[in-house]
């Protein structure tokens, strides 16, 4: 089966320079606000082993853009313009399985780090961290390396040690990735209608993963579930503000 054009792209032919000096590794920054994407350019800009190559804040431009840049690696949110973070990880991975990424997102990583990890991501990091361990995070998945924090990788070897009998308190983790998507865009505000066009599923598909949804986390009616929805994207989006996060990204 042949690959779909609009992820074929040419070998790169970017090497080591003739000098024999290792060139910068190129960085493609994928984030639905520009105040991020300047402030992780800023980042970079003073880094001489990085360089970004290109940016896109919808799942359609990345692909576009990894298929014309060749990138050596991809940054992502898992909130875009047009997409979803988690389909573009999974994706990505699919067809270039050698690409690392990293998921930078103000999104709370105890719910969403191995969610990433299992979809295909290398590293999981905050947008609230500092802009030295957002490099060191960066680095390490370039060298082939996973990178969590210490509270999400002390959480997984626990769920290890617990031979798969580990349940979790938070009723979110009863949710599959496709309907936490779901309750994210709920929460956003978005219609059935405009959820099934942005994940490109009939309302049908997405009044039944409203369903299950609702009895998973215990809720009789739609006006309860899209409270529930609003207040816990609400809560979400208060621990990682953009005022926050751009300044300590765009610090260094």
């Amino acid at each position: 089966m042949s690959t779909p054009n609009n992820w074929t792209r040419p070998p790169s032919s970017a090497g080591a320079p003739s000098n024999g000096k290792r060139r910068p590794r190129r960085v493609l920054i994928v984030d639905d606000h520009p105040i991020v994407r300047q402030g992780l350019r800023r980042v970079m800009d003073n880094e001489e082993d990085l360089t970004v190559c290109g940016e896109a804040e919808t799942v359609r431009d990345a692909r576009t853009a990894i298929k014309d840049l060749s990138p050596d690696v991809m940054i992502a949110d898992i909130s875009l313009k047009q997409g979803d973070g988690i389909e573009l990880v999974r994706d990505v991975r699919a067809h270039y399985p050698q690409l690392p990424i990293l998921v930078l997102s103000m999104h709370d990583e105890t719910i969403y780090a191995e969610r990433m990890l299992a979809a295909g991501a290398n590293g999981y990091i905050m947008k609230q961290a500092a802009s030295d361990q957002f490099l060191i995070a960066l680095r390490r998945v370039l060298d082939g390396g996973i990178y969590v924090s210490e509270a999400v990788g002390n959480n997984m070897i626990q769920k290890f040690a617990a031979g798969g009998t580990h349940v979790s308190a938070n009723p979110i983790d009863r949710l599959s990735n496709r309907e936490l998507q779901i309750l994210h865009m709920i929460g956003k505000g978005m219609s059935t209608r405009e959820t099934a066009q942005s994940l490109n599923l009939s309302v049908k598909t997405v009044e039944s993963h409203r369903q299950r949804i609702k009895r998973k986390l215990n809720l009789t009616t739609g006006t309860q579930l899209v409270q529930y929805a609003v207040n816990w994207f609400s809560s979400r989006a208060g621990e990682g503000n953009y005022g926050g996060d751009a300044s300590d990204i765009g610090r260094g």
